[in-house]
């Protein structure tokens, strides 16, 4: 498929209903801790990322309830709210329901739909998956191009789903995050993608010059386990995304780690076993990708019986194990979180991956080692990505 075969119109759109007024599409969330100390200088921007991450978590309150709960002076609060009401994000909500003398007070809150989130979700073997989401959560209008499995032009296919989106957009937007498989670095730049062809390819700046919104990109799985953080797990995940690719995404003590290549979880390229193995995109035979990506899987497991199926599931989970337990070691991980489609990976494919792991590591640690699928669901690399604009532009995690 093309991009232009993409701009005639070959994705297709879901328009998915207001959410309503009260609900959090996040749902219950946790801030992903700061790693280093606000300078004077910045004490302005901090104070006003205080505020609206205290309104988008604890919701609605009034200028009083905002300076104790940030314990930011009362002149401060006012100030930041004004200033965040004329920027648009930020809206009175009305007097509090008065419960003694005095003056009713009037709530604010965070705008949750006066601005939208774009974005994307590059990570399946067989579709690109697009959204626009409002400050919330809740997705708007989804967009899926199918049948990308076989890729001439990958950049120009996700361009184009980017300005379709964008042109979705019936609100200003805050701007667009991108979970994609590969290696990126902190300045968007894909240094490699296998899969896609690309090598050092600049997907942030392509993206920023085709729609003029402030973009993040990241690794998927990197996307995926932001969101799993925030809405689940503990303050120690390690998530293994599996789809066009096999990656793993970690945040240890509440901090997302990268590595110092921007690499870290890269486990898709690890060699697991001595028996050669398949050919994988990276040119080498055995690679951790080629044995445990859903292209892979659902490859070798067409047509067979019940039993071979079962069999080809467990062998990949054992060789998932292999290259998880040095990492479950050395970190001392007590779970460890899948995603990817639940019909290959829910099932022998995880209880072999649990029992190896057991196996292979500290028995007196990791004997109840648990395996379990992510409760994000498929959205996981979505909710993931808007996670990142969120905390990008607003300060909000």
């Amino acid at each position: 498929m093309t991009a232009s075969e993409v701009q005639r119109g070959s994705s297709t759109i879901d328009s998915a209903p207001p959410a309503q007024a009260d609900a959090h599409a996040f749902g219950p969330r946790r801030a992903l801790r700061q790693g280093a100390k606000v300078l004077p200088e910045h004490a302005r921007g901090h104070n006003r990322a205080l505020v609206l991450q205290t309104l988008f978590h604890e919701g609605a309150m009034s200028r009083a309830d905002l300076s104790r709960e940030t314990m930011l002076t009362r002149v401060t609060i006012s100030d930041l709210v004004a200033e965040l009401i004329a920027d648009g994000f930020v809206v009175e909500r009305g007097v509090r329901e008065a419960s003694g003398p005095g003056k009713p007070a009037i709530l604010v809150d965070l705008d949750r739909t006066g601005h939208r989130i774009l974005a994307l979700d590059l990570s399946a073997s067989d579709r690109f998956v697009g959204a626009v989401l409002t400050l919330d959560g809740d997705i708007v209008s989804r967009r899926v191009v199918d049948h990308v499995e076989h890729l001439d032009d990958a950049a120009g296919i996700v361009i184009a789903l980017a300005r379709e989106l964008a042109a979705e957009s019936d609100m200003p937007i805050l701007g667009m995050g991108v979970g994609t498989p590969g290696v990126v670095d902190d300045a968007g730049v894909v240094l490699t993608a296998p899969n896609f062809g690309w090598t050092d390819y600049d997907l942030k700046s392509a993206l920023r010059e085709a729609i003029d919104v402030p973009v993040l990109v990241a690794n998927d799985a990197n996307a995926a386990v932001l969101a799993e953080y925030t809405f689940g797990g503990s303050d120690d995940v390690l998530l293994v995304k599996i789809g066009r690719g096999v990656g793993s995404g970690l945040v240890i003590d509440g901090t997302p780690v990268r590595g110092s290549h921007s690499a870290a979880g890269e486990i898709g390229h690890v060699t697991v076993g001595t028996d050669g193995g398949p050919l994988c995109a990276c040119g080498r035979h055995g690679c951790l990708e080629a044995w445990t990506s859903t292209p892979a899987l659902s490859a070798r497991i067409a047509g067979v019986a019940p039993e071979e199926r079962d069999g080809i599931l467990r062998d990949a989970g054992e060789r998932l194990a292999i290259a998880l337990a040095p990492v479950v070691g050395a970190l001392d991980l007590s779970e460890v979180v899948l995603s990817g489609p639940p019909e290959l990976l829910d099932g022998p494919l995880s209880q072999a991956t649990a029992e190896i792991l057991r196996s292979r590591t500290f028995a007196v640690l990791h004997d109840g080692i648990r395996v379990r699928m992510t409760e994000q669901g498929q959205d996981i690399v979505l909710r993931g990505a808007a996670v990142m604009v969120l905390s990008g532009q607003l300060g909000v995690s």
